[in-house]
């Protein structure tokens, strides 16, 4: 089985969802606080500021997995055990 000969890189691992953590707070802070900032200074209503965050928000999202997806070719998660450490 092709899963038999990898095994986790702990160090990587970690590392990626730490940052993770730390970049999907800013950048969910940042678009739902666009999203409020946006409504009241347009004076839009609270129905538009909702709608606005969650635009915001899921563009927050898809750049966290984007995020995510490149971090983990940079830090591998898994390592194969006949390479080298």
């Amino acid at each position: 089985m092709p899963s038999s000969d990898k095994s986790i890189n702990w160090t990587s691992l970690i590392t990626i969802c730490s940052v993770a953590i730390l970049i999907g707070t800013e950048l969910l802070g940042a678009a739902w606080a666009s999203g409020w900032a946006l409504a009241g200074f347009f004076q839009l209503g609270s129905t538009v500021e909702v709608i606005l965050q969650g635009v915001f928000g899921l563009i927050a999202l898809y750049a966290i997995f984007v995020f995510l997806r490149q971090a983990s070719r940079v830090e591998p998660i898994f390592k194969r055990e006949g390479a080298g450490s």
